[in-house]
């Protein structure tokens, strides 16, 4: 029996050598389809695992609750002076460290002012007022020096660190540790600020780049943090923005207000209840505030990952099948060409079952062949993906290859092959030998 495998398939492989191009172009569906299904599944696991990682970023077990400035009439965006009170009080803080299951509470104020370092200002940078858990919250980790104590915190000390970013920025070519950097509007109040620690950059971007899918609304690498309490005492709650002709004045306490949960599983209920008790106090109508998990990412990674895989899923089934029927009627053609040599090898003696498998070992070496070569092609274009995407864009494309997607891809191809090799194999051997000794 082995030795009638070996010599079908050298006789296979010797028919199908003689046709190259034809074999090629049969094989074409398959190639085409075997490539899209690793292909597609690359670009999904890779959205999945960037998702995974800027949760993990942003904290598996965080709440954040956020300040969002509620929509104008045409009569009040029409105004020279304005004046605005919307977004999270510190009421809604109290209420919210009231919360079960919740083991920090950590607020957040975007000063809105500019930090400088003598004339050279840092056009991007956000001056952040908090607490030292923002720290360990947001997972921001000091490349550099230290990140203010607690002590530092309660007695409002004039210290601050930076991130990434705008350390390079107000300091290219010398030690930022020690140095001192202005944050507010020179006129009006002012703070000198020491520099203790300068931290690791963390990947993450505003919405658009690398982002936590609308949960970060600022770049991390541009933050100054400093003492929140040094902030109330020399800012206040009004921020003061003038234009040509205009000015804004707007009242915000928080800006955000992040929540450690104990647990993941615990983190869409306490969103659930966080919405609540900022309903009692905000209006409907015209919402204030918005609470969003970095859980929510990963969900809505899967979302479009399950989406993207029926979509494209669909489409390289489609392929399969075109590439399958495309096999099988290039194989009723060769089966017409080789007439004559069926009924010869019949009359030598070979038996149905002989042909029928010599018939499906050129269908499955044709489907398995292209199967191969579709796998190539897979890995290649989905290795290579990220680095054109980064190359036209600058963007982050991540991929994952995955071994079930070339395992299967790999199986279904032969699949093919068998399927639909199987009739013009069957038809094959059920030819008369006289008739086909007689084909010209």
């Amino acid at each position: 029996m082995f030795t009638f495998l070996k010599e079908t398939l050298t006789l296979a492989l010797r028919n199908l050598r003689l046709h190259k191009l034809r074999s090629l172009l049969t094989a074409l569906g398959i190639i085409f389809g075997v490539a899209a299904v690793i292909i597609m599944v690359a670009i999904g696991e890779g959205g999945k695992q960037k998702a995974k990682r800027q949760m993990e970023l942003l904290g598996a077990t965080n709440v954040v609750v956020q300040s969002e400035r509620p929509p104008e009439s045409a009569e009040s965006s029409g105004r020279t002076q304005r004046v605005l009170s919307y977004g999270l009080k510190r009421v809604d803080l109290a209420r919210l460290e009231m919360l079960p299951k919740v083991k920090k509470v950590v607020p957040v104020k975007d000063t809105e002012q500019r930090v400088s370092l003598g004339d050279t200002r840092a056009p991007g940078a956000t001056a952040i007022a908090t607490t030292p858990d923002v720290f360990e919250v947001i997972n921001l980790r000091p490349a550099r020096g230290v990140t203010f104590t607690q002590q530092q915190y309660d007695q409002g000390e004039a210290v601050c660190v930076l991130g990434a970013t705008v350390a390079r920025q107000l300091f290219p070519f010398q030690d930022p540790l020690g140095q001192q950097i202005k944050v507010g509007v020179s006129g009006m109040s002012t703070i000198m600020l020491t520099v203790i620690g300068v931290l690791e950059p963390t990947g993450l971007r505003p919405d658009g780049g690398s982002g936590g899918g609308g949960i970060i609304k600022r770049d991390l690498e541009q933050d100054v943090y400093f003492p929140l309490t040094l902030s109330r005492a020399a800012f206040g709650d009004q921020t003061i923005r003038r234009q040509a002709g205009s000015m804004e004045r707007k009242q915000i306490e928080l800006t955000e207000v992040w929540l450690q949960v104990e647990s993941m599983a615990d983190v869409e209920q306490v969103a659930s209840i966080a919405q609540n008790i900022m309903e009692l106090s905000h209006s409907k109508s015209s919402p204030d505030f918005a609470v969003k998990a970095p859980i929510e990412i990963l969900r809505q990674a899967e979302d479009q990952q399950r989406t993207f895989n029926i979509i494209l899923g669909g489409i390289a089934s489609i392929s399969l099948i075109v590439g399958g029927i495309g096999i099988m009627n290039i194989m009723l053609a060769t089966v017409t060409e080789r007439t004559k040599e069926i009924g010869i090898r019949r009359a030598l003696g070979a038996k149905r079952k002989h042909i029928t498998v010599q018939f499906l070992i050129e269908t499955t070496t044709i489907s398995i062949g292209g199967g191969l070569i579709g796998i190539t092609l897979g890995i290649g274009v989905a290795k290579l993906l990220p680095l054109l995407v980064n190359l036209v864009s600058q963007q982050n494309f991540p991929t994952n290859v995955t071994t079930w997607s070339v395992a299967g891809s790999f199986i279904v191809s032969a699949l093919i092959g068998i399927g639909f090799g199987l009739y013009p194999a069957v038809m094959a051997a059920r030819m008369n030998p006289i008739e086909a000794l007689r084909h010209e």
